[in-house]
C-alpha cells in the first residue's frame, strides 16, 4: 500500500495470491530451519482458500505447493467473532466476507487433510492457554 503497488487484494487478486504464496513458502522454509516448534499465523493452504473465497481458479502450482509443503496435521482456526471484528486501511473485508473467510479456510484445510481445532471465543489469555494445552497433549 505504501508504494501504491498493484499486488493488493482490491487491485489484483491473482498477483496478491502469488505474493502470498512466495511469502508463505519463505516462512515455511524458515520454520523448518529452526530447532524449536513454530506456530504460523497463516500457511500455504490460506492462498488456496483466498482464491476460492474470491471465486478465482486455483492454479495447479498453488495446489501443488499446498500439498507438497505440509504443516502439522492439527490446525488452529480462529473463527469469525463479531466482538473483535474491525475494518481498517488494510483489512477492508466486511462482516459477511470475514465470516465466509472462516468457512472457506476450514473447508480448504479439511480438504487438504488437516484436523481443524477452533479457538474459543475468549480473551487472549484463555485462547493462548487453550492452544498451549492442546500442544502439550500432542
Amino acid at each position: 500500500m505504501r508504494i501504491d503497488g498493484p499486488a493488493l487484494p482490491w487491485a489484483d487478486r491473482n498477483l496478491f495470491a502469488e505474493l502470498m504464496l512466495g511469502w508463505e513458502l519463505r516462512s515455511y522454509h524458515e520454520a523448518l530451519a529452526t530447532e524449536v516448534p513454530v506456530l504460523m499465523d497463516r500457511g500455504i493452504p490460506d492462498v488456496v482458500g483466498y482464491l476460492t473465497l474470491c471465486g478465482l481458479p486455483v492454479p495447479a502450482h498453488i495446489e501443488a505447493a499446498a500439498r507438497s509443503y505440509p504443516y502439522n496435521r492439527r490446525v488452529f482456526l480462529a473463527p469469525y467473532w463479531d466482538a473483535i471484528f474491525t475494518q481498517d486501511a488494510e483489512r477492508k473485508q466486511d462482516r459477511a466476507e470475514a465470516e465466509a473467510t472462516g468457512r472457506v479456510m476450514a473447508e480448504t484445510y479439511t480438504r487438504l487433510g488437516y484436523e481443524i481445532v477452533e479457538l474459543p471465543l475468549a480473551e487472549i489469555e484463555e485462547r493462548a492457554g487453550f492452544v498451549a494445552d492442546r500442544l502439550r497433549a500432542v
